[in-house]
């Protein structure tokens, strides 16, 4: 099956976070499955390093009804998957992909519907046989196809898939923008693109595609209530028969306790002793004490409200009052980054901090951890808890999204699970949940058990893709 993706961004080429990782990973999964798998993306000023111009490749794509010139570029990713880049510098030769950190750039809504405009040039050379959009900077694409099916007769029996990364995202612009499209403004209703006067991007996807995926199944349900439908949860509830819940996997080749480059010493759940030295180094990194027999929780996450972090703060003191050790990762509000500087000043011997992102002392800390803390207020699927069950470092999460997914709460009756969850987003909830985790962490035959559990779950993008590539065929029949 001929498969082209479209996604604004994709590691090792752009990225500002886990979208970049999926569309790194998951077409290189697929073509693993038999697949004729490409992706279409933005030439930003970072991928054109590794890729070349393709010799009398230069086109054009309508922009308000103006035609604006476009090259395109090269590149593989896995076995030989093609990656196209949209080269228009006037659009994607900047520092950063959608904006400065003072804000979005004034012109993203024209940079998008130029990029999907121009993709669907490139993908009507050669026409998929399903074409697979995400997120709102994508979305335009479905809908061009779905509104304006004479302007692209070459891709007329293409089957639409549109992935909601983040339904939060949604790439709205002022209704004094519509020209931009180039289609007939009696598209410009609630029904279709307009939402409160605005244009909804990611709307345009989900009132046209053929099929709507989330990255997992409980977050595809959560986006079709009003407390995380943003909105949209009408939109979706009309469209339930169409959204199917597929979680993300990770790369285990590049997250594989087994191998590892970086961390201290290798070990599989088989035979765990390396994890004790990955442990001794972290506290090393970290300038604690060298403590074998005291619980480590890691965190590596931006700091945000979204990710559960004013529960933290409300248990910290309960919690300091506990034998354990508290190592960060991440960046992100000021308020939690002064909160987490003064704990380290206070608690030298337990708490210490990075406020910066290090990919290396992100592995190190999966790695060398004993717990992962991930108490989300929402979280569409996560990749930090599948790290820590792959790593053997047991997740305390929210049941919520991808965390209720693919984290099983522990049983006591029964010595099942593979980590910590609770729902209510409440402070004594979230203590609670971690005080059971402590608790059994003095249980050293039972804790190890855990570990291996968490460490023989399937999390792998095979498993992911092959999920999608029935999704496609069912399609396609």
């Amino acid at each position: 099956m001929r498969i082209a993706f479209l996604a604004s961004e994709a590691s090792p080429f752009a990225k500002t976070g886990g979208l970049a990782d999926v569309i790194g990973t998951l077409p290189v999964a697929l073509e693993r499955l038999g697949h004729q798998v490409s992706l279409i993306m933005p030439a930003y000023r970072p991928a054109l390093a590794g890729s070349h111009a393709l010799e009398g490749a230069s086109a054009a794509a309508s922009l308000g009804g103006v035609a604006q010139e476009f090259s395109v570029h090269k590149a593989t990713i896995g076995k030989n998957l093609p990656v196209h880049f949209v080269r228009a510098d006037r659009y994607f030769d900047r520092e950063f992909l959608y904006g400065t950190p003072a804000g979005d750039y004034p012109d993203n809504a024209e940079r998008f519907v130029f990029f999907c405009r121009a993709a669907l040039e490139i993908a009507r050379h050669n026409p998929p046989d399903i074409l697979h959009a995400h997120d709102w900077q994508t979305a335009l694409a479905i809908f061009f196809l779905c509104a304006q099916p004479e302007r692209y007769p070459e891709l007329v029996q293409v089957k639409t898939v549109f992935t909601v990364h983040n339904l939060g995202f949604q790439g709205l612009f002022n209704g004094s923008l519509w020209p931009l499209l180039d289609c007939d403004r009696s598209w410009f209703n609630p029904k279709h693109l307009e939402f409160h006067g605005k244009i909804n991007f990611l709307k345009s996807a989900l009132v046209s595609s053929h099929k709507i995926t989330t990255v997992s199944p409980t977050y595809g349900r959560e986006i079709m209530t009003p407390e995380q439908g943003f909105g949209l949860d009408g939109v979706l509830r009309e469209r339930a028969a169409d959204v199917v819940g597929i979680m993300n996997g990770i790369d285990y080749d590049e997250w594989n306790p087994q191998n590892d480059p970086v961390i201290a010493a290798r070990y599989d759940v088989n035979e765990l002793a390396g994890k004790a030295r990955c442990k001794q180094e972290l506290q090393q990194l970290y300038g604690l004490p060298e403590r074998a027999e005291v619980p480590l929780i890691g965190v590596v996450s931006r700091l945000t409200a979204q990710k559960g972090f004013d529960l933290v703060e409300a248990i910290w003191p309960k919690l300091m009052n506990w034998p354990v050790q508290f190592v960060l990762l991440g960046t992100g509000e000021a308020r939690f980054v002064k909160f987490f500087g003064l704990a380290a000043k206070l608690y030298p011997d337990k708490v210490a901090i990075r406020i910066g992102f290090d990919e290396k002392l992100a592995h190190r800390i999966e790695a060398g951890a004993d717990i992962f803390l991930m108490p989300s207020l929402y979280e569409p699927c996560g990749l930090n808890q599948m790290f820590s069950l792959r790593y053997g470092t047991i997740p305390i999460v929210r049941a919520v999204g991808g965390l209720n997914d693919s984290v099983a709460n522990f049983d006591e009756k029964n010595l099942s699970g593979t980590g910590f969850s609770f729902l209510p987003y409440e402070a004594d909830a979230l203590y609670n949940t971690v005080e059971r985790a402590l608790h059994l962490f003095g249980d050293t035959r039972a804790w190890t058990a855990l570990m291996r559990r968490a460490m023989k779950i399937d999390n792998s993008w095979d498993r992911s893709a092959a999920l999608y590539s029935s999704l496609y065929q069912d399609l396609v029949r």
